[in-house]
């Protein structure tokens, strides 16, 4: 006869045995493991991890025209005295494990460098259109840049590969306006850009006006920020207005002279009127009104090179049969 414990609790009842597949299993089954992987992952990617500057890269398309010294220090002073408020967002670069590469908070990363302190960072596995839309939601957001620096950011953009609908996207911006963009980045140099800087007062109007004095006089904006003293004024706007009114002042002549240009009448043998030409300081401009001719206008649109090559070709033989003559007399 057993004796037990009258304080030992009696063992739980055994449950008989069934077949294998009803044996309770040790392991959970692939579903869940796969549930708690997934879980994990969420869990991994929303928390903020401490990553050591050196190790993220600052490369990519950027989003400011520049990260001035002060800034930075300032911006560090502030993570000195209070810690870093806001994490950047970093992705992992595949070919490099362990190093990441920069989505949004540039001016943060510079300035927990310069404290010699690691970076608060969210990780995302993004792609790069992802990177992209992620750094143009943060910038709209927090950085509300200036005209010109979402222009220069959607041109680098296009240069890289990005389609327009992602440029859109990530500027939050519709197809008319990134055509405007373009226009200026195109058109301006990019050295005068970044000379000028932000210029967080002056508008797309004002950008564009420029871009269109630029281009339809041909100007040398860099001859013409260096004879300004451009690098000397200390703001932005300043910069900017100081550019624009030397434009304007190099265009003033020009127009003077396209009032007082002269226009010949081009006729037919019958005497009929079907252009003109009009002569100016610029240059020698033929027009040819499309009401007046319209089918010769449509031909010489198609025709017009190889028209005026041959026109070219007979004054180089009668340049050349002038010379001939010339020398010939002198003999």
């Amino acid at each position: 006869m057993v004796r037990r414990n009258i304080f030992q609790p009696p063992p739980p009842p055994q449950e008989p045995a069934g077949p294998a597949s009803e044996t309770p299993q040790r392991f959970p089954n692939t579903g869940a493991m796969s549930g708690i992987r997934s879980t994990l992952k969420d869990l991994s990617t929303n928390a903020v991890r401490e990553i050591v500057p050196e190790m993220i890269d600052d490369d990519g398309p950027k989003d400011r025209l520049r990260i001035t010294d002060e800034d930075v220090a300032q911006l560090a002073e502030s993570i000195r005295a209070h810690g870093q408020q806001v994490p950047i967002m970093v992705r992992p670069i595949a070919d490099r494990p362990g190093y990441y590469r920069i989505v949004y908070g540039r001016r943060r990363l510079h300035a927990l460098r310069m404290l010699g302190r690691p970076a608060k960072a969210l990780v995302r596995s993004l792609s790069d259109q992802e990177a992209i839309l992620a750094q143009g939601q943060e910038n709209a957001e927090r950085l509300d840049p200036s005209f010109i620096e979402k222009a220069l950011f959607a041109a680098e953009l296009a240069d890289v590969g990005y389609e327009n609908g992602v440029i859109q996207d990530a500027l939050a911006i519709d197809k008319a306006m990134l055509s405007r963009m373009n226009k200026v980045a195109r058109t301006i140099p990019p050295a005068i850009i970044q000379l000028v800087g932000s210029a967080h007062g002056i508008g797309r109007r004002r950008w564009e006006e420029l871009a269109d004095v630029s281009r339809l006089n041909d100007l040398d904006l860099i001859a013409l920020a260096e004879q300004a003293g451009l690098s000397a004024i200390e703001k932005s706007d300043d910069r900017f207005a100081r550019l624009s009114a030397a434009a304007s002042a190099a265009t003033r002549p020009e127009r003077e002279s396209v009032v007082s240009a002269t226009a010949r009448p081009l006729t037919l043998e019958d005497g009929t009127a079907f252009g003109e030409l009009i002569d100016s300081a610029r240059g020698l401009t033929l027009k040819l009104p499309k009401a007046a001719a319209p089918e010769f206008a449509e031909w010489l649109r198609a025709n017009a090179d190889e028209a005026l090559r041959k026109l070219y070709a007979e004054w180089q033989a009668a340049q050349a049969s002038q010379g001939t003559s010339t020398n010939k007399g002198a003999r």
